[in-house]
């Protein structure tokens, strides 16, 4: 059964033992299942990843039918769930189990997952999709925040602290967080000191790298990646916030199209671009077509399902999107040169590289 997100009163009221929340926007769900479910509650609470439920898959459900008498209730949130643990989701609902609440953990899940899909169709079991916040419900989040701590910002910093956040407000309470130390010590927040707040050295890196590969600055690209190391998390950052600026990229040259005045416009660009960003933005844009950008917005969902899919391998994966459009390729080849540095693939990464 579906149920919406913002649906909190159904939750509450129609309590059952699996539910199943998936989507980008973790910072929602980690909200809703501390406010709804682990808020107030009595019994024990347990933390599991997939994998823990895949090597004991036997003792794991063992254990929730033959519980003692005596044990309490359990809340159970296992995390990364996939379509791995089908079977073994589809065994716990079809037996008599009581006192146990379980939360799947999920990223995004097409319609033809098989977890989703058997989510949907069964009466007893929730699931519940969490999409990425707009930078409407954000800009709300964020102001009421403000409002409420009497923090003195201006709507353009306000609007620079939800750009970098993504969609996710989890992110962005991390940085109404830091906002609010600030301000102990400050009567009123410039953008300078919310650009500063903002740019943590690995996120900078993210960003930066972004705004020269849609400069096409390849020889900047090439410092950034040889200079930087991503973990995973950092590469569906990257993906999310180059997807992010392309969509704007589209949105600017749809405008401009009939020759608009370009400085007019992104002066008066809804969400507003921050001034020290308008020169970068105006190189982006005489960087691409139309027609570029929006295939470049397909390989980059295309990327990030892969990436999501390989999530051991998603630097390799992210590095070969932006090496492709820099016009360089990877397949085929033993080494790869950027300006200043070598990097030669080993093992399972050159065979993903050469048949990609």
């Amino acid at each position: 059964m579906i149920v919406k997100s913002y649906d909190f009163n159904k939750l509450k009221k129609n309590w059952k033992k699996l539910y199943l929340f998936y989507g980008n926007n973790n910072g929602y769900k980690s909200e809703i299942i501390e406010e709804v479910f682990i808020k107030n509650y009595s019994g024990e609470i347990i933390r599991k990843d997939e994998s823990d439920l895949i090597t004991d898959q036997e003792n794991f459900i063992t254990g929730l039918v033959n519980k003692s008498l005596f044990e309490e209730k359990k809340l159970i949130l296992i995390s990364r769930s996939s379509d791995k643990i089908y079977e073994i989701i589809k065994e716990i609902n079809e037996k008599n189990i009581d006192d146990i609440i379980i939360i799947l953990d999920s990223g995004p899940l097409d319609k033809k997952s098989k977890l989703r899909s058997y989510f949907e169709k069964e009466k007893d079991i929730i699931i519940v999709p969490f999409y990425e916040d707009s930078e409407k419900v954000l800009i709300s989040i964020a102001r009421e925040f403000i409002r409420n701590k009497k923090i003195k910002i201006s709507q353009e910093a306000i609007n620079l602290i939800v750009e970098r956040c993504q969609g996710n407000r989890g992110n962005l309470k991390t940085e109404l967080t830091k906002l609010l130390y600030l301000s102990q010590n400050n009567t009123v927040i410039n953008i300078n000191q919310v650009s500063e707040l903002t740019n943590i050295i690995e996120n900078f890196s993210v960003f930066e790298l972004v705004d020269n590969y849609l400069m096409k600055n390849k020889i900047r690209v090439s410092k950034i990646l040889n200079e930087n190391i991503y973990n995973s998390d950092d590469c569906i950052l990257l993906l999310r916030t180059l997807l992010g600026r392309s969509k704007r990229l589209i949105k600017l040259k749809e405008i401009t199209k009939n020759d608009q005045n370009i400085d007019y416009v992104l002066t008066n660009f809804k969400p507003a671009i921050f001034w020290k960003d308008k020169e970068n933005v105006k190189k982006q844009l005489n960087s691409w077509s139309l027609d570029e950008l929006k295939s470049l917005n397909f390989k980059i969902c295309d990327t990030e399902i892969l990436a999501k899919k390989n999530f051991s391998n998603s630097m390799n994966i992210v590095s070969n999107l932006i090496n492709n459009f820099s016009k360089i390729n990877f397949t085929n080849i033993s080494a790869v040169f950027f300006s200043d540095f070598v990097y030669i693939p080993q093992g399972p990464i050159l065979d993903f590289l050469n048949n990609n």
